[in-house]
């Protein structure tokens, strides 16, 4: 065996190992679409949506000792014709919301 084997051997597993990587920790978030549709079904039961949002790339989101990854998103709905605004925090894991809270 030459060394100029071993070492392009050694290269493409080290760059499969770290894409694989990335791809099976991008696999574990649900994804920001299931989460926008999850929030507006719930709103939706209080009544109509008019406009919706979310990150689609997970954030840091540190509170106390808890740590974790979150979609950012937001909900408009208009309620006895003046406009509500919300905004919500959305565990990227488990898509289960942490926090709504409104920006009125």
């Amino acid at each position: 065996m030459n060394w100029k084997s071993l070492v392009i051997g050694i290269g493409i597993g080290t760059i499969g190992g770290i894409l694989l990587k990335e791809k099976v920790l991008d696999s574990s978030f649900v994804s920001a679409e299931k989460v926008l549709k999850d929030v507006k079904n719930s709103f939706k039961k209080e009544g109509k949506v008019d406009g919706s949002w979310i990150g689609m790339n997970p954030e840091e989101y540190q509170k106390h000792s808890f740590t974790t990854k979150v979609y950012k998103g937001g909900i408009s709905r208009r309620t006895e014709g003046k406009l509500e605004q919300y905004e919500f925090l959305a565990d990227a894991y488990t898509g289960t919301v942490i926090d709504v809270y409104s920006l009125n």
